[in-house]
């Protein structure tokens, strides 16, 4: 179900003040204001009145993100979308209510869409991309490239608002994924994750309220989520409100014996946001955040240089992105939606009216 947020008309460019707290919270997503307020040299009373501002705004949010080891237990894709033409608003509206539509981005053309689905395993995949998604009304054509590896995702990109130091006593010790056969997300997990996915800070005695439990299990089971690398959390901001208006994808094509080693390099580029491993005519998906659209062939060049073994096929610039990780956006980056992602729910049951 979509929770509405309230934002307003104007597009104020976020502060460097604003940029601080979003980089202290992309480091310790859930730290406590004192915390915060301690490296930004600010009190816990302002930091948590100034966060308030932002979120109300919708100009950022902390909202769960998926751990390393959840991929594990999902089937994702990447899907290239065409649309009837001039249709393709009404297909996004209808798309932006799926819980298994992690994100959509208007690119490569005013009658395409380009999107990032997850589904609780490739059957169910299989069914949303060749049946659910091809009988809505104008969509002419689905093409999916599947995901076979994740790199990184969108969680792990960080901004440089903060200095080295005050980075340091933020930064975490990486969440180590712990093997467990035949691991499975009960039906509490996956609730708490939905709501979480809505307020990626509410507290533990919120959670168990709206999850009729006690905020001692809801305390445990984040924290056994987080250890089994099945849960992880994310700040994200509007991203052209905070100087990172233009995002673009690369379809590259490398040797396969290469990819794991030239994966693992470019998710080191402070650019990359994304980068998988997929399916189809390219083999590897990268996509970067940058500050200009000058700065794409920048980087291509950079990339051509420091790995020759990588063929880039296609690039392409998002005009908009319309949903982030479950959250609609306005024009300006904003959140003003959510629809918390649910990839376990099938996806050839029929989506309820208000959805």
């Amino acid at each position: 179900m979509q929770d509405d947020i309230t934002t307003p008309g104007d597009a104020t460019p976020l502060s460097e003040d604003d940029l601080a707290l979003i980089h202290a919270l992309q480091l310790r997503p859930r730290g406590s204001w004192t915390e915060l307020g301690g490296v930004l040299g600010v009190d816990p009373v302002t930091v948590a009145r100034r966060w308030q501002r932002l979120r109300g705004r919708g100009d950022a949010w902390v909202c769960a993100s998926p751990g390393p080891a959840v991929f594990d237990l999902l089937c994702a894709a990447y899907l290239d979308i065409d649309c009837a033409a001039g249709e393709t608003d009404t297909v996004v509206a209808a798309l932006a209510a799926h819980p298994h539509m992690l994100t959509l981005e208007r690119a490569g053309g005013s009658n395409r869409i380009l999107a990032t689905v997850a589904t609780g395993g490739f059957d169910q995949l299989a069914r949303y991309t060749l049946d659910v998604l091809p009988a809505l009304a104008h969509v002419t054509a689905v093409r999916t490239s599947i995901v076979t590896h994740w790199f990184t995702e969108g969680g792990s990109w960080r901004i440089d608002a903060l200095a080295p130091d005050q980075q340091q006593r933020l930064r975490s010790a990486p969440a180590r994924a712990m093997p467990a056969p035949g691991l499975r997300l009960t039906a509490l997990d996956q609730a708490l994750i939905g709501e979480l996915s809505r307020d990626g800070r509410a507290a533990h005695t919120a959670l168990a309220a709206a999850l009729d439990t006690s905020p001692a299990t809801v305390k445990r089971r984040i924290d056994e989520l987080t250890r089994l690398g099945l849960l992880g959390f994310r700040c994200d901001f509007a991203r052209p409100l905070g100087g990172w208006p233009v995002a673009v994808t690369f379809w590259a094509t490398a040797p396969t014996a290469a990819l794991p080693e030239l994966g693992h390099a470019l998710i080191r580029l402070p650019q990359t946001r994304n980068c998988a491993a997929v399916s189809g005519t390219h083999n590897l998906v990268l996509q970067a955040g940058l500050h200009s659209v000058a700065e794409v062939t920048r980087f291509e060049n950079q990339l051509a240089a420091s790995h020759p073994e990588l063929a880039i096929g296609a690039r392409v610039i998002t005009l908009r992105h319309e949903k982030l990780l479950g959250r609609i956006l306005d024009r300006h980056g904003r959140s003003r939606a959510v629809v918390p992602p649910d990839v376990w729910r099938d996806p050839a049951v029929t989506l309820p009216a208000d959805e």
